[in-house]
């Protein structure tokens, strides 16, 4: 009953913010705050920069762990290694179950993977692609069944968190074409694609997606093991690819600005006394994007 209301209650809520005087004044008021924040962001390289510039004209960069450079890494890979053996163990699979998360006691067992998601020259490059102070949702480390079921975050979807959402998302065995790899509709597309479908919020089946645009336009992130992809899910339609040949092992990295558009969407990959206990090393700005609903604007 609790999942029924809230999706009334999202519903309700998206048709508010879709009335022309309450959009308006909901843009006005988030170009005011770009415009304020702009000052406060951190000093990147130019690498970075180029970096962020290709997300926001694309939609997605496509790197790799050995590419960033980042010295976390290597304790990144440890412990995802020492996880996924554990997730492969997992046999017990429901009936039309596509995917198996990470629990938050196995999360706790390998903290070095939440931790690299606040690495502060990720988080540095997220600020700079979101222009405003952001928000660190947690890590997601996924087990993808490789099957044909086509549900969930298998459809086709645009991210309703935030104005901008990005997501990192590092793969942890070689993904090709049918190991399900995380597929996008380029930015510029996505645009005409959401007019055509009068695409508000929600799921679209990929034949729905296929009556008005090709799929020659898709675009695969295909790669090997430590292939990182920087996705702005919340302008981009996007899917993950129904695996076929084998599971699909990845971590999602989640990001948004603190300026929720949907109090609803708030999600927390792990319980407030675990953060607690992982932010006791932290900076102070890491800790403000770990606990940021603290000072929800």
């Amino acid at each position: 009953m609790h999942m029924v209301w809230q999706k009334i209650r999202r519903r309700v809520i998206k048709k508010i913010n879709q009335i022309p005087f309450v959009q308006h004044q909901a843009d006005i008021a988030y170009q005011i705050a770009v415009e304020n924040h702009k000052n406060y962001l951190p000093t990147i390289s130019q690498d970075d920069l180029k970096l962020v510039e290709k997300i926001k004209n694309e939609g997605v960069v496509i790197t790799s762990l050995d590419d960033l450079g980042i010295l976390s890494s290597l304790q990144l890979i440890d412990s995802a290694k020492n996880l996924m053996v554990k997730m492969a163990a997992n046999n017990s699979i429901e009936k039309n179950q596509f995917v198996i998360h990470a629990t938050s006691p196995q999360l706790m067992e390998h903290p070095q993977i939440f931790l690299w998601g606040l690495e502060q020259r990720l988080l540095n490059i997220v600020e700079h692609y979101i222009e405003l102070p952001i928000a660190y949702h947690g890590a997601y480390f996924r087990r993808d069944i490789a099957n044909k079921l086509e549900i969930g975050s298998r459809l086709w979807h645009i991210d309703p968190e935030d104005r901008k959402v990005l997501k990192i998302i590092v793969y942890l065995n070689d993904i090709g074409e049918s190991e399900g790899p995380f597929q996008y509709i380029p930015q510029p597309l996505t645009a005409k694609v959401a007019q055509s479908l009068k695409y508000t919020y929600g799921y679209i089946k990929n034949s729905t997606m296929q009556k008005v645009i090709s799929p020659t336009h898709y675009r695969s992130c295909i790669g090997n093991s430590g292939t990182v992809v920087f996705a702005s899910t919340g302008n981009i339609f996007h899917r993950g690819k129904p695996p076929e040949a084998s599971d699909r092992y990845t971590i999602f990295f989640d990001y948004t600005s603190r300026r929720k558009q949907d109090l609803n969407y708030i999600n927390f990959t792990l319980p407030h006394k675990d953060l607690v206990l992982l932010s006791q090393n932290l900076s102070e700005q890491q800790q403000q994007c770990l606990f940021w609903q603290k000072n929800l604007k």
